[in-house]
C-alpha cells in the first residue's frame, strides 16, 4: 500500500475568530477562498489524502447504516431558544474531571494521524492546546504519548486505552500515560472484537505503510498489535482500579443499564458512543442513545457525547440532551489533512465559534444553562 502524495504541510497553531484563515486559502481546491465550515474541510481533506487512508477515516462498519444515522439524528432535533434573558456575552469555558477546556468539546480519541499530516499526533496537541481543549490521545496513535506530550508542553491530555489480554503489559502502557502528563483514562469497552469496514478491505488496508506504527503498543524491540478479546469484563475495570489513581472514563455506553455497574465501580465519567460506527453497525445513533444514559447517570459523573457532532448547533442539541460536552474526531482529522496543526487548530476554533453564537441565539449565559426543554424532536 501507498502513503499517497496528498498530505499537507503542518503549519503554525493559533487562535483567532470565527471569520476565514487566509493562512488555509487554497485547501478546498476551490480557489482562494478556505473552508468555512467542517464539511468543507472534509472535501479539502478527501482531495489531499491517498483514497485508502480518506476510506480508513471515514468508513464504518457493514453498511454503515450507523455512520449516517449519528450525523442524521442531529437533522431530527431543532433547538428551542429562549427570549430576552439577559443573559449577557456567553462563556464557553467547562471543566471535566478538573481538567479546564475552553468549550464543551473535546479531540476524541482516533488512530493514525500521521496518515493525515507528516507530524501526526503532535500537530492535534499542538492544536488542541492552542485552542484551549482537551485532547484524548489515541492507544493507536503514531505518535508515542511522550512525544504527544512533550511536542505541546501544557496541553490538556487524556489517554484512550484498550485494555489488553496481558495486563502487566497494559499496565506498562497505564504508567506511560501517567508518566506523559495524562490527566484521565478514557477506556473503550465497545471492542471485544474488530468491526469489518469494508470499505478497507477494497483497498485492501490491512497494515500501516512502512516507517509508522502504533507507537503506544512498543514493548522493547517490537511493537504489539492491539489485541480486541471477547474476555473483557467488569473484572477488567475493577483491575484497572487497583491500577492506578487516575480517573477512568468508560467509552463505548449506548445502554442504560450498563450505568449503575460503571456508577459501582468508580468510574468518573461515561462517553455515549458506537465508534462513530466503526464497529457494530445499526446500532442507534449516539445522540438517540444520550437521553437514557444521562438519565440513569442522574448527574452523578460527567456524560459526554461523541458521533456525529459537525456544528455548534450540534453541540447545543447534545448538552440540552443530557451531554455534559461532546468529542469530535473526524472534523479533526479533515483539518490535519487540509492543512496540517494550522488547519486541526481551525476545525476547533470554527465550532468554538459557532457554540459561542448558538448560545448567545438560545439566550443562554453559558452551556450548563442548556436544558431539555430547549429542544424538540422534529416530526420526520
Amino acid at each position: 500500500m501507498t502513503t499517497g502524495t496528498g498530505t499537507a504541510r503542518a503549519g503554525g497553531a493559533g487562535t483567532g475568530t470565527a471569520g476565514p484563515d487566509a493562512s488555509l486559502a487554497g485547501t478546498s481546491g476551490a480557489g482562494a477562498q478556505p473552508p468555512l465550515t467542517l464539511r468543507e474541510f472534509e472535501a479539502a481533506a478527501r482531495a489531499r489524502l491517498d483514497p485508502a487512508h480518506y476510506d480508513y477515516f471515514a468508513g464504518g462498519a457493514g453498511d454503515e447504516v450507523t455512520l449516517r444515522a449519528n450525523e442524521a439524528a442531529f437533522a431530527r432535533v431543532a433547538l428551542l431558544p429562549r427570549v430576552l434573558r439577559g443573559a449577557g456575552p456567553p462563556r464557553t469555558d467547562v471543566t471535566l474531571l478538573g481538567t479546564a477546556a475552553s468549550m464543551p468539546v473535546l479531540v476524541a480519541p482516533t488512530a493514525f494521524h500521521r496518515l493525515a499530516d507528516p507530524e501526526g499526533e503532535r500537530a492535534t496537541a499542538r492544536a488542541a492546546a492552542a485552542t484551549g481543549t482537551i485532547m484524548i490521545v489515541s492507544m493507536a496513535a503514531t505518535v508515542a504519548v511522550e512525544d504527544v506530550a512533550a511536542a505541546a508542553p501544557g496541553a490538556a491530555l487524556w489517554f484512550q486505552l484498550y485494555v489488553q489480554p496481558d495486563l502487566a503489559f497494559t499496565e506498562r502502557v497505564v504508567r506511560r500515560a501517567e508518566a506523559a502528563g495524562c490527566a484521565a483514562l478514557v477506556v473503550t469497552a465497545d471492542s471485544p472484537a474488530r468491526g469489518v469496514r469494508e470499505r478497507e478491505l477494497r483497498h485492501g488496508f490491512l497494515d500501516l505503510p512502512d516507517g509508522l506504527r502504533c507507537e503506544n503498543m512498543r514493548d522493547g524491540a517490537g511493537t504489539r498489535s492491539i489485541a480486541m478479546s471477547p474476555e473483557l469484563s467488569w473484572d477488567h475495570i475493577d483491575r484497572l482500579r487497583e491500577m492506578t489513581a487516575l480517573p477512568i472514563v468508560l467509552k463505548g455506553v449506548l445502554h442504560p443499564a450498563d450505568v449503575r455497574p460503571a456508577l459501582d465501580r468508580g468510574v468518573a465519567a461515561l462517553v455515549v458512543s458506537n465508534h462513530g460506527g466503526r464497529q457494530l453497525d445499526a446500532v442507534p445513533a449516539a445522540l438517540d442513545a444520550l437521553p437514557a444514559v444521562a438519565a440513569a447517570a442522574g448527574r452523578a459523573v460527567p456524560v459526554l457525547l461523541d458521533g456525529g457532532v459537525r456544528r455548534g448547533t450540534d453541540v447545543l442539541k447534545a448538552l440540552a440532551l443530557g451531554a455534559d460536552a461532546v468529542a469530535v474526531g473526524r472534523p479533526v482529522i479533515w483539518g490535519l489533512a487540509a492543512g496540517g496543526e494550522r488547519g486541526a487548530a481551525r476545525v476547533l476554533e470554527l465550532l468554538r465559534a459557532e457554540v459561542e453564537l448558538a448560545l448567545a441565539l438560545c439566550g443562554c449565559a453559558s452551556p450548563g444553562d442548556l436544558a431539555p426543554d430547549m429542544v424538540v424532536r422534529r416530526p420526520w
